[in-house]
């Protein structure tokens, strides 16, 4: 079904308030699904998220032979578990419909390739946001040993001799999927591993403590250098994982409270993982108090938008400054005093959804595919938008939330990848936010 959701504009009051929670790491529970090809025995994801990326997940898994169970402890579908069990005799021929919706399925190439000696997977989709290339896998997998053909949008990758050897591996720029995906094809393979210049996200780091926890032998992730000993097909033992709190809706959802909430406690998450948001807003203006695992904003609602200053904003691999965080900071930078410059050094074309919020009567001017500037404070009016991708369906939201008037935000399918539920939890801060069929 086509569907939408409809926002009645907050008109740059500040009216929001309450809990808001965080759900664990959408990224890193794709991964830890995508692990599950390397373990002997079933396993258990326990709080994942209700959302479209999962769901396409589990299908491809399925579709493969891996036995892929949906546990649900409540009518309203919370508390979702995951039991995975792969068999020695599945599929390793990625569908093409699946994979072309599902931008991680590349990286279930490497599992399978070490475990099974071979895969078949097409070009891979996910969120249309320019150039995302993949050469940095197939030069991956040449370097443990296999060899690769290209036909038709297909790639066919077999192992001579069944089994990949331990490789040393230099990412030319640091890669978040690449690197996770390189460790662990390494896991199964025979020798040593060496990656360099590796991405540092915290995701990184969560996967490799559950396979350490599970038999693998991986040093080093979290940092630019990770090494792996290959060995043998790792086992759970019965142990459950659950993995950390998604970053990207921790900042998404601080971004919206800056601007649209009174007083609002936002919990479930890591500030550590959000530190470079953080520092910017406070720099802003923005007075925020954190804890182990809460961020909150008090008496934000005494503070105009206007009185905000601008920032400049330049993303970055982890730690930097994240580019999923790119498209709602600029929604803030609108409502804010002054310009500022927003460099979107990591995707091609990610900037190309502020022609929407010039429409909303945001005032920015795009230099370069790479660079816009952002003048505020703006008023901006409710609009019918469609979402061109995850990150910055969420974005319309927030401008939604601000703007004077109703916005209707179409191709929500986009935001449902990412965010569970997000109109049931918007609104129960306070946001006149409801899922409708209807469609403009």
């Amino acid at each position: 079904m086509r569907e939408s959701l409809f926002i009645k504009g907050l008109s740059g009051e500040k009216k929001l308030r309450g809990e808001i929670r965080v759900n664990t790491a959408k990224n890193a529970v794709l991964k830890a699904m995508v692990a599950s090809v390397l373990f002997e025995d079933e396993v258990t994801l326990i709080d994942v998220p209700n959302i479209e990326d999962v769901e396409r997940m589990a299908e491809l898994l399925n579709d493969l032979g891996v036995n892929v169970r949906k546990e649900v402890e409540s009518k309203e579908e919370r508390n979702i578990k995951y039991h995975i069990k792969t068999n020695p005799d599945i599929s390793t021929d990625l569908d093409k419909k699946i994979s072309e919706r599902l931008r991680t399925s590349i990286v279930l190439a490497g599992p399978l390739l070490s475990r099974f000696g071979k895969v078949s997977f097409p070009h891979p989709g996910g969120c249309v946001i320019g150039a995302r290339p993949i050469d940095f896998f197939l030069d991956g997998f040449k370097k443990f040993g296999a060899e690769i053909t290209h036909d038709n949008n297909r790639y066919e990758i077999k192992v001579k001799g069944g089994k990949l050897k331990g490789a040393n591996i230099f990412f030319r720029t640091p890669t978040h999927t690449g690197t996770e995906t390189m460790m662990m094809t390494a896991v199964l393979a025979e020798g040593k591993t060496i990656l360099k210049n590796c991405a540092m996200e915290p995701e990184i780091k969560d996967l490799a403590d559950f396979l350490n926890l599970c038999g693998a032998q991986i040093i080093g992730a979290g940092t630019s250098t990770i090494e792996i000993e290959g060995g043998d097909l790792l086992r759970t033992n019965g142990k459950e994982h659950k993995v950390i709190p998604d970053r990207i809706e921790t900042g998404s959802f601080l971004i919206l409270g800056a601007l649209c909430a009174d007083e609002l406690i936002i919990s479930n998450c890591n500030p550590l993982h959000v530190e470079a948001l953080i520092e910017l807003l406070r720099q802003s203006g923005v007075l925020i108090d954190t804890e182990v695992d809460r961020i909150i904003l008090k008496n934000n609602g005494k503070i105009p938008n206007n009185s905000f200053k601008a920032v400049d904003i330049k993303t970055h691999e982890y730690p930097g400054f994240a580019t999923d965080l790119q498209a709602p900071m600029v929604v803030y930078l609108t409502q804010v005093s002054g310009e500022s410059l927003v460099h979107e050094t990591i995707f091609e074309g990610r900037l190309n959804y502020t022609d929407d919020l010039v429409r909303m009567g945001a005032d920015i001017v795009m230099w370069d595919p790479h660079r816009v500037r952002v003048k505020g404070p703006a008023s901006l009016v409710g609009r019918t938008l469609g979402s061109p991708d995850l990150r910055a369906g969420l974005a319309f939201v927030i401008a939604a939330a601000v703007a004077k008037g109703n916005s209707l935000i179409n191709n929500v399918y986009y935001i449902d990848r990412g965010y569970e539920r997000i109109e049931e939890r918007l609104a129960g801060i306070g946001l006149d936010i409801t899922r409708t069929d209807r469609v403009e």
